[in-house]
């Protein structure tokens, strides 16, 4: 009988590099996802700029506008982020795009499955939301974020420091982490259940268990097409909170 094998954890989210190896402008997979990330949106909506009449792309393209301006900017932060659009559309497409290549034959594997893309993603929305606030606060920013209303002063000691970690810090580390630990975690699943497929496959004793790991797998990868979709909406979501909340400090 055939021992059950998994890859080392580090086959699934360490690739070589095609040129470069060893240098900061290593190019891998990785990479070329994410150029294709932003590569592929980019084509699209150049060539839809050039249908005349609308049509099949153009209308996707559309709908993908409405959906951010809609879903996203009119419920989080109301006309006055309609300025920000350009911005949380593309962020949603890009994060969108990296993650589909989890199921697309070859690649198999989201960008953001590296805490690469999602921390450098964190970091543009954490400058935005800071100079949106000073830009609407000025200096006063601070003090509104800081120092809540109401708080009675022999509290502020304690409050001061948490309201800066937690605004400061921990939003756009658990911005990335979210959007990394979700696509790290789907990519596991589909790699062990495609890995128990294989394994099914070639022990004649369980050979009538393929279609049932098959079946499960299938599920999976669809699953994982709705977690593309909605952790890019989640992201551009939280970044449009994040901004409202320096527009509107209380």
């Amino acid at each position: 009988m055939l021992a059950l094998e998994f890859p080392p954890i580090e086959n699934l989210v360490e690739w070589p590099a095609y040129f470069g190896d060893g240098e900061f402008f290593a190019f891998n997979k990785i990479a070329l996802i994410s150029v294709l990330a932003v590569v592929i949106p980019t084509v699209l909506f150049l060539l839809a700029k050039k249908e005349m009449v609308p049509r099949g792309l153009q209308n996707i393209c559309e709908s993908a506008i409405e959906f951010v301006e809609n879903q996203v900017i009119m419920s989080a932060i109301g006309p006055e982020g309609l300025k920000y659009l350009p911005m949380l559309l593309s962020m949603f497409l890009f994060v969108f795009f990296g993650n589909i290549f989890e199921v697309i034959p070859t690649f198999q594997m989201p960008a953001n499955a590296r805490m690469a893309n999602p921390l450098v993603l964190a970091l543009i929305t954490w400058a935005t939301f800071i100079y949106v606030g000073f830009k609407h606060h000025g200096i006063g920013y601070l003090k509104e974020v800081m120092v809540p209303p109401g708080v009675p002063k022999a509290l502020l000691p304690v409050v001061i420091p948490i309201e800066f970690l937690s605004t400061f810090l921990l939003r756009p580390f658990g911005l990335a982490v979210r959007l990394f630990a979700n696509l790290l975690a789907g990519h596991i699943l589909l790699v062990t259940f495609g890995v128990l497929c294989i394994a099914v496959w070639r022990l004649d004793a369980m050979a009538i268990l393929v279609p049932f790991s098959f079946a499960t797998l299938v599920a999976l990868t669809g699953f994982e097409v709705m977690v593309s979709f909605i952790q890019a909406f989640v992201f551009a979501l939280l970044t449009a909170v994040y901004i409202n909340s320096s527009i509107h400090t209380h």
